[in-house]
């Protein structure tokens, strides 16, 4: 018996944190409004029902309830959980990978997850990112 894939919860290399926030991901062709329901410093989890392909290259903004000013950031669809007409999947939306950050938005980035962690009463679990 093949050995199967560890969960995808053990393949992260960093902490998610839940959070409610509203986001724009643009493509060439397709503009979509969502929401984000958690965020780590590698990436995001978009909850919507019309999912993008995996692999699609997007570019997202989005602004934290408190920081100096939205994110416009790039990056790419890792996975997908797709919409059920019979009430499977509680979850539908894709797993974005954040992809090709300059050095100040990764900087960023990481201070907010930090934030979050520290608002939230658990800086054990920062991560170094």
């Amino acid at each position: 018996m093949p050995p199967s894939e560890p969960p995808v919860e053990e393949k992260r290399d960093s902490e998610r944190f839940d959070v409610a926030w509203t986001v724009d991901c643009e493509t060439e062709d397709t503009f979509l409004f969502a929401a984000i329901t958690n965020i780590s410093a590698m990436g995001i989890f978009v909850r919507t029902d019309e999912p993008l392909p995996v692999g699609t290259i997007m570019y997202l903004r989005f602004a934290p309830s408190r920081g100096p000013g939205p994110f416009i950031l790039k990056g790419r669809v890792q996975w997908v959980n797709r919409f059920s007409l019979f009430g499977e999947n509680l979850n539908p939306g894709m797993g974005i990978m954040f992809v090709d950050l300059a050095p100040d938005d990764r900087e960023r980035l990481v201070q907010a997850v930090r934030s979050i962690a520290y608002l939230r009463g658990d800086p054990t679990k920062l991560g170094s990112n």
